[in-house]
């Protein structure tokens, strides 16, 4: 009995010491994404392979999971520590929307027979498509308001909430009224995607008699809609003397 345990002791050791010296693969990254491609366009991306083991990794054969993806790798062979790397390219003719690729190794590496990395893109149809896909986008909650009637001589203030609702930071270069009794002015010029500010404003009736349009022009680096205006509407009173 006490000789069959022996035997068994000593085939886990000799089993742990052959997984130890084992070869052991690693790529970096496991996952990359390419982001937004127009459709047609070839990208390529540079992953790096690691023997992490401590005996030889030998890479059998490289396979990509469709004929739009290629894969080299610059060695088949690597020692203990050594490193090569993998130029994997993607071929996005006749494709369209979000794109999940992998690409498989196969090695000696007892763990790993068969080692898997993937990427991601999304295809879009043309540039002007993928340019706005990016682009910052301002959005205004309001685009007219009516103040009512009021008296002359009155200030009246207003706040509208803007919103940059795109995927690149947005940013406010100008801002002007259609005449001198309309102030604006910004809580901030430039937002991130999903941030919020406010236009504070403010109209002066002085001087001024009967129904009005006034309007307030802002000009962003939003490439759809680059001037964006707010009408404000008041029929102003005269006061009883």
């Amino acid at each position: 009995m006490k000789k069959i345990i022996l035997i068994m002791f000593l085939s886990c050791i000799a089993l742990f010491a052959q997984d130890k010296k084992a070869p052991h693969i690693s790529v970096t990254p496991e996952v990359f994404d390419f982001g937004k491609i127009v459709e047609g366009t070839v990208v390529t991306k540079e992953f790096k392979i690691k023997n992490l083991g401590e005996d030889t990794l030998k890479i059998e054969k490289v396979r990509a999971s469709c004929g739009c993806t290629a894969a080299n790798p610059k060695k088949t062979i690597l020692l203990p520590g050594e490193s090569t790397s993998i130029d994997v390219s993607f071929d996005s003719s006749n494709r369209a929307g979000k794109q999940k690729k992998h690409v498989y190794i196969f090695s000696n590496d007892p763990k790993y027979r068969e080692y898997r990395f993937s990427f991601f893109a999304e295809v879009v149809k043309d540039k002007d498509e993928a340019l706005l896909m990016t682009a910052p986008q301002l959005k205004l909650y309001r685009h007219s308001y009516d103040f009512g009637k009021t008296f002359e001589g009155e200030k009246l203030k207003l706040s509208i909430n803007y919103e940059n609702s795109g995927a690149g930071i947005l940013e406010i270069k100008d801002i002007k009224t259609s005449c001198g009794c309309t102030v604006a002015s910004l809580s901030s010029n430039k937002l991130n995607p999903g941030e919020a500010g406010n236009i504070n404003i403010e109209f002066d009736t002085s001087d001024r008699i009967g129904k009005m349009a006034r309007t307030i022009t802002l000009y962003s680096n939003d490439p759809k809609n680059p001037e964006q205006t707010i009408t404000l509407f008041v029929n102003i009173l005269e006061r009883n003397s």
